[in-house]
């Protein structure tokens, strides 16, 4: 009898109809010489402090450094403490006794690194000793499963991987219990989690947030100039910017006293634009938050299903290649969306022509290939899955495509000793543009432009001034900030860590979405529409760490490469561990004595759900309780409120007279704001008619 052991019970029931185990008995399924049965996820975790005989939050236990890790069921909470899950510690049992009727087992845990941990957990928690072998497979389909089980792979071929995932689990318990205990001791009051990579993320968004709320905007002067040829009318932007307008108002004369534009230069060139790579997780998330404003957790969730349902490849993948041979089985993929009604005209005409090969690299595959379809049309599917697989179908099509070629103009005028320039562009093969028909996508600042030849002149028909200014950057959203998760390091000034950190960056593509979630349940950050700000707290204890190793992105990432180097063999994991254990020792002593005075968050009261939920944002004023939704918009006719203002609205109900607000005709009034039953902003004029005019929270 052979044991097969699947990450959910999902994924046993497609095994189990492979390989005949057709019988349904409780917790597994059996025949045909198998029993398969099934995790929940992480059935087993480390043991907390208490089982190494130390007790939580006390100075003098810390740094708390286990001898060897315990392993104890998952843990949820109970009215004092924690206590075994009862559902895991039945399955358990389920497990146990699958495995003492069987001579042998099938590891069919998804095929990552996570996988691997949730598998060997269990098998050292049961003290099991019998041989297994490891299913390694890319899809769910029927065909995938059937071929993974007659090439299964020694057990100890992977046993890096597991090597790898274990010392990610023991690193993060070690810096995230005693960081989080040290820094919650120096503060004497409150619970203030860190964690390995939590705590590098939350100074991304926090410093990038701190840039743009100080960034002191620089204003400049550029003119533009409106001119025609061949009866078509164009504009073009001068090249110099000035940043006294008295000096760009002397030049704007200079060029309206010429009248006319010299072509100085018409340069026209051809652009290839090769197609973009396959998707990998990261990229899928970026995309996806870009264009659907799905959270990355949202997304992974919904590639999982996809997954799961068989029209998916493995989600959790940081390759955005293919290999040879997966490779000829794409034009097969292509031909099955011909079948697809969103892209059957553009396949059929993809179908039998060279594909691209760009996105072909047996070197850049490791556990697995990049996001594909599979061999499976996908039948009925929620509207955010059918968008997601939408996102991956037209990617690969897009992947596979030739080129996009443009013919790029650029001119080059001139007037009173001032330089304009302009860009037109023509595309002469859409290639893979096409699939989602995005071909002026990178051309919103392009002019049709005509026929123009060098050394003509062109007449003047408007000349302006336009005002402009600095910008800082944008607060992060969540697909900038797993593209600075995956990209950290790349700006590092050191070569040798810059190297190390190569392709690295901090969390993986399987965690970067639990990260950010993490930071949102710990109430560091909120959501401000796309945008990611700290809140009071996030802030706080950014203020703390930021510059401490606990914070230090460079060796977050530098981390991340030795969990790599461990799954390749080229670092021992005792080695790792030995260097976490000595860097715990010194962000322990390092935060137990810095000073710290944590304020309690002073947050007013909602005056809806009456909760001290009350956040301020640059542009709205809020409450955090997802259930309540209340906010206020700080422009309100065009007039800025002050905090004081919002303040009174929100104590008082109402506020003084304030001057200076815009009515849709541009007429400036004067008025009153007071907070109705409704939790709506009304205008209160001097004749006390409070709601002639009302102005929406949402």
């Amino acid at each position: 009898m052979i044991a097969v052991i699947a990450e959910k019970p999902s994924v046993a029931t497609d095994i189990a109809k492979i390989i005949g185990a057709n019988q349904r008995c409780e917790g597994y399924l059996t025949g045909n010489g198998y029993m398969v049965t099934w995790a929940f996820g992480h059935l087993i975790q480390l043991a907390m402090p208490d089982a190494y005989g130390v007790s939580s939050f006390n100075r003098d236990h810390l740094p708390i450094l286990p001898s060897s890790f315990q392993l104890i069921p998952r843990q949820i909470k109970a009215e004092k403490g924690y206590k075994s899950d009862p559902g895991v510690l039945k399955q358990l049992k389920v497990i146990k006794d699958v495995l003492g009727k069987c001579d042998s087992i099938v590891v069919a845990t998804d095929a990552g690194r996570e996988g691997e941990l949730i598998f060997r957990y269990i098998y050292k928690y049961l003290d099991c000793s019998k041989l297994f072998r490891r299913l390694w497979i890319s899809s769910l389909t029927d065909r995938a499963i059937r071929e993974g089980m007659n090439n299964l792979q020694p057990g100890n071929r992977y046993d890096n991987l597991y090597l790898s995932a274990k010392s990610r689990s023991e690193a993060d318990w070690l810096i995230g219990i005693n960081a989080t205990q040290s820094l919650s001791v120096a503060a004497g009051k409150g619970v203030y989690s860190l964690g390995r990579v939590q705590t590098p993320t939350l100074k991304m968004i926090c410093t990038r947030y701190l840039e743009n709320k100080h960034f002191t905007p620089v204003k400049y002067w550029q003119l533009k100039v409106n001119t025609n040829s061949g009866g078509i009318d164009f504009t073009a932007q001068s090249i110099s910017k000035w940043e006294k307008e008295t000096e760009a108002n002397v030049v704007l004369a200079k060029v309206r006293e010429v009248g006319h534009l010299f072509v100085k230069s018409v340069e026209q060139k051809e652009t290839n634009q090769e197609p973009p790579l396959l998707y990998d997780l990261t990229s899928l998330q970026k995309e996806a938050n870009t264009k659907l404003n799905f959270s990355a957790d949202k997304t992974l969730s919904l590639a999982q299903s996809l997954y799961e349902k068989k029209v998916l490849s493995y989600p959790r993948t940081g390759s955005r290649y293919i290999s040879e041979d997966v490779f000829e089985e794409i034009p097969e993929r292509i031909s099955l969306l011909t079948k697809y009604p969103r892209f059957t005209n553009y396949a059929k005409g993809l179908a039998g022509t060279a594909l691209n090969r760009r996105s072909i690299d047996d070197s850049k595959v490791t556990d697995h290939h990049a996001l594909i379809v599979t061999e499976n049309l996908p039948g009925s599917l929620s509207d955010d899955e059918r968008s997601i697989y939408e996102l991956v179908a037209g990617r690969m099509l897009e992947a596979f495509s030739g080129k996009c070629v443009k013919d790029v103009t650029t001119v080059v005028l001139s007037a009173g000793d001032c330089d304009f320039m302009t860009k037109g562009t023509i595309v002469k093969v859409p290639g893979w543009r096409m699939v989602f028909n995005d071909l002026d996508s990178d051309n919103e600042d392009d002019n049709n432009l005509p026929q123009i030849r060098q050394g003509e002149n062109l007449p003047i028909s408007g000349a302006e001034l336009l005002e402009k200014q600095t910008k800082p950057k944008p607060l992060h959203t969540e697909s900038s900030l797993l593209a600075a998760m995956e990209n950290a390091g790349k700006e590092l000034q050191d070569d040798e860590i810059k190297a190390r950190m190569k392709e690295c960056g901090i969390g993986t593509p399987a965690t970067r979405a639990a990260i950010i979630e993490t930071l949102f349940s710990r109430q560091y950050i909120v959501r401000d529409k796309k945008n990611l700000v700290p809140t009071e707290k996030g802030l706080a204890v950014f203020n703390i760490v930021k510059d401490k190793r606990i914070s230090d992105v460079e060796l977050t990432g530098v981390w991340e490469n030795d969990l790599y180097k461990i799954e390749t063999g080229e670092l021992s994991s005792e080695a790792f561990h030995k260097g976490i254990e000595e860097y715990t020792v010194q962000i322990t002593k390092e935060l137990l004595s810095t000073q710290i005075d944590f304020k309690e968050a002073t947050g007013l009261e909602c005056p809806k759900c009456k909760a001290k939920t009350i956040h301020f944002y640059p542009k709205v004023v809020k409450c955090t309780n997802e259930d309540c939704g209340f906010v206020i918009f700080r422009n309100k006719c065009d007039k800025q409120l002050t905090d004081k203002q919002i303040n009174d609205l929100l104590t008082k109900k109402k506020t003084g007279v304030i001057k200076g607000f815009k009515s849709k005709a541009g007429k400036s009034f004067d008025a009153a704001l007071v907070l109705d039953e409704q939790f709506n902003v009304n205008f209160r004029f001097a004749d006390n008619k409070s709601n002639q005019r009302k102005s929406k929270n949402g």
